[in-house]
C-alpha cells in the first residue's frame, strides 16, 4: 500500500512538472491555446479559487465558458464552451449537461467519435480530444462547429478544437476534477 501511494505521488508530481501547470504567459495573462485572442470567461471567473490543491476544470453553462485552475488555485486558462441544450428535438427531451463535481474517468485522442450521435448513423460525430467525466458518456471535447453563446449539445461540453487539444495534452489527466455549475 505504501509503495503504491509513493508511486502515485511520484506520478502526480511528474505529470505536474511535464504538463507545465503554470501556463500563464510571461506577462501574466491567460494562455490562449487557439491563438485566436478569445479569452471568453477570463473576467467572469475568479483569478484564485480553493479547489483543495487539485487541478480543476470548471464549466459554467450560464456563461458559456470554461476555466482551468492549477493545483495552487490560480486561473491559468479560459475559453468558450457550449453545454447540453434545454431540449433536443431528435431525442424529444432535455439534454442538459449533468451538474455537479466529477473526475476525468478516461480520455481518447483526436480520433474520438460519439457512439450515439447522430442517431440516424448510430454515432460517428467527431469529438476530438475527448475527456469523459461521467459513466453515462458526458465528456469535454473539441467541436468543429462554431462555439456560440448557447447550450446546444446532447450533454457534452464542447470547446474549440485548440482548447480541447490543450486540455487533453497539458491539463486534464485521469482523475482531474471537473465541476459543472448549475444552469440557473
Amino acid at each position: 500500500m505504501i509503495n503504491s501511494l509513493k508511486i502515485l505521488i511520484l506520478s502526480i508530481i511528474s505529470t505536474l512538472i511535464l504538463t507545465g501547470c503554470g501556463t500563464l504567459t510571461p506577462s501574466g495573462s491567460i494562455h490562449d491555446p487557439d491563438g485566436d485572442g478569445d479569452s471568453k470567461g477570463s473576467s467572469s471567473f475568479a483569478s484564485k479559487a480553493n479547489y483543495g490543491g487539485q487541478k480543476t476544470f470548471v464549466f459554467d453553462p450560464k456563461l458559456h465558458a470554461w476555466a482551468a485552475y492549477d493545483s495552487s488555485g490560480d486561473l491559468i486558462n479560459t475559453g468558450r464552451a457550449s453545454g447540453g441544450g434545454h431540449f433536443c428535438p431528435d431525442v424529444g427531451r432535455s439534454c442538459k449537461t449533468v451538474v455537479g463535481n466529477f473526475r476525468v474517468l478516461w480520455k481518447k485522442g483526436e480520433d474520438c467519435v460519439s457512439g450515439i450521435y447522430p442517431l440516424e448513423t448510430n454515432g460517428g460525430s467527431p469529438m476530438p480530444h475527448c475527456m469523459f467525466f461521467h459513466p453515462k458518456g458526458y465528456a469535454v471535447h473539441g467541436s468543429h462547429q462554431r462555439i456560440i453563446d448557447r447550450n446546444e449539445s446532447h450533454g457534452c461540453i464542447r470547446v474549440t478544437p485548440g482548447a480541447a487539444k490543450w486540455l487533453h495534452q497539458n491539463f486534464m489527466s485521469i482523475g482531474t476534477k471537473v465541476i459543472v455549475r448549475p444552469y440557473s
